[in-house]
């Protein structure tokens, strides 16, 4: 009983109320003001406003979106690949408020085949996505030596077409 004095006391329970003060304080903010990213991830459908100005009409485009929190890695396709297989993604970017920004290179000719695109394949792109709403985004294309930027909507594909897909092949 010596042990015990009221100043002990009275500082381990000032110490144990105010750690306990701070976490309650700190799990409000996070509740708050701190929320997961939206998940992506997934098969989009890429359908560009307008064509190429080397193409007569541009191929039918997927975007094959890869997501780990906010980071993303991506890959473009045309439409005709098997999206299932393991593509490298030459894409990568982040997303910052419903805002997507990838960078990378792609292979110019899955957008058309057209003789002139294909002296100079690989081009540096840059893809500025806006998300609308779960599975829709909108956004622009640029294309490193194309003076006009392209403007395109992406749908995510359904589930139930991945699995046709997956069983076709």
């Amino acid at each position: 009983m010596n042990h015990f004095n009221f100043k002990s006391l009275a500082f381990y329970g000032v110490a144990i109320s105010s750690v306990l003060l701070l976490f309650k304080v700190v799990t409000a903010y996070g509740e708050n003001n701190l929320q997961a990213p939206p998940a992506i991830n997934g098969l989009y459908s890429l359908t560009l406003a307008e064509n190429l100005p080397l193409c007569k009409k541009s191929d039918a485009l997927i975007l094959n979106l890869q997501q780990s929190g906010i980071y993303l890695n991506a890959s473009l396709l045309a439409a005709n690949t098997n999206a299932d297989i393991d593509v490298k993604h030459s894409l990568t970017g982040m997303m910052l408020r419903q805002q997507l920004n990838l960078s990378g290179t792609v292979d110019i000719s899955i957008f058309c085949n057209n003789s002139r695109l294909q002296k100079n394949p690989i081009n540096s792109v840059t893809i500025q996505m806006q998300l609308v709403h779960k599975g829709k985004m909108t956004g622009q294309l640029t294309i490193n030596g194309i003076s006009q930027n392209l403007g395109f909507t992406a749908t995510l594909q359904k589930a139930q077409e991945k699995s046709q897909k997956s069983n076709s092949h």
